[in-house]
C-alpha cells in the first residue's frame, strides 16, 4: 500500500498479478479482489497489464470512481513508466521523443494489438533515454503515455524496433527470454485529489 484515504487508494502492483479477475477459476486471484477484502468500497478506475508492475489507483465509492474516471478521460492523470528495451536507442533531438501511431485490436490474435493506420485509435507516447540498460545492447527509457490504449507502450516500442525486454507477446524470442519478467514499471503517478483537489504525486522504485 502506497497511499490510503477515505477517497482513493494507491498500490504498488507486483508483476504477474492481475488487476481484475480473468476468465477461469485459476484467474480469480487479483489485486482488486485482495484490496476489496479489506476495503469493500474500493473500485477499479484503470488497469495495468498483468506483466507490468508499479503504481495502480483505486477509488473509494462510486462518486470517487466517477471523478477519477473523468480525470483519466480528460488526461489529467499523469503517469510515467520505466522500461528496458532491446537495442541502443539514440537520444531524441529534443528533451522528449514521440511515438504517434494509431493502435487497434489484432482480432485473430487477441489479446495482441497492432499499429493500424486505417482502423486504429490515435495513440501517443512520449519517451526519453535514461541511460544504458543493465546489459550491453539494451537501453533504459522513461515513458509517458499521453493516451491510454491497451498495450500502448509495448506496441509502440516494438513498432520503432526496440521491444521491451521480457515481453512474451511482442518481443522476438531471444529478447522475450532475456529477462524473467516484462521490464516495464509504472514509476510515477500524479493527479489532483478527487475530493480536495490538492496535487498528489506518488513514486515507486524501479525493481530492475
Amino acid at each position: 500500500m502506497v497511499h490510503e484515504d477515505p477517497h482513493c487508494i494507491v498500490l504498488d502492483k507486483p508483476a504477474g498479478l492481475l488487476c481484475v479477475p480473468g476468465r477461469g477459476a485459476d484467474k480469480r486471484d487479483c489485486l482488486s479482489a485482495r484490496v476489496q477484502a479489506l476495503y469493500p468500497d474500493a473500485l477499479v478506475v484503470h488497469r495495468l497489464d498483468m506483466a507490468t508492475s508499479g503504481l495502480w489507483l483505486m477509488a473509494r465509492g462510486t462518486a470517487m470512481q466517477r471523478r477519477l474516471g473523468d480525470a483519466f478521460a480528460r488526461r489529467e492523470v499523469h503517469k510515467r513508466y520505466v522500461a528496458v528495451v532491446d537495442g541502443d536507442v539514440p537520444p531524441p533531438s529534443g528533451k522528449w521523443g514521440e511515438i504517434d501511431l494509431p493502435l487497434a485490436a489484432d482480432w485473430p490474435n487477441r489479446p495482441r494489438r497492432v499499429v493500424d493506420p486505417v482502423a486504429g485509435k490515435p495513440s501517443l507516447t512520449r519517451w526519453r533515454v535514461l541511460g544504458a540498460g543493465p546489459w550491453p545492447g539494451t537501453t533504459r527509457l522513461e515513458l509517458q503515455p499521453v493516451t491510454g490504449r491497451s498495450h500502448q507502450l509495448r506496441v509502440h516500442l516494438q513498432a520503432i524496433g526496440h521491444p521491451i525486454v521480457g515481453d512474451a507477446l511482442y518481443a522476438p524470442g531471444p529478447v522475450a527470454a532475456a529477462a524473467p519478467r516484462l521490464l516495464l514499471h509504472a514509476s510515477e503517478l500524479a493527479l489532483a485529489h478527487p475530493d480536495t483537489g490538492s496535487r498528489q504525486h506518488w513514486t515507486s522504485p524501479v525493481p530492475f
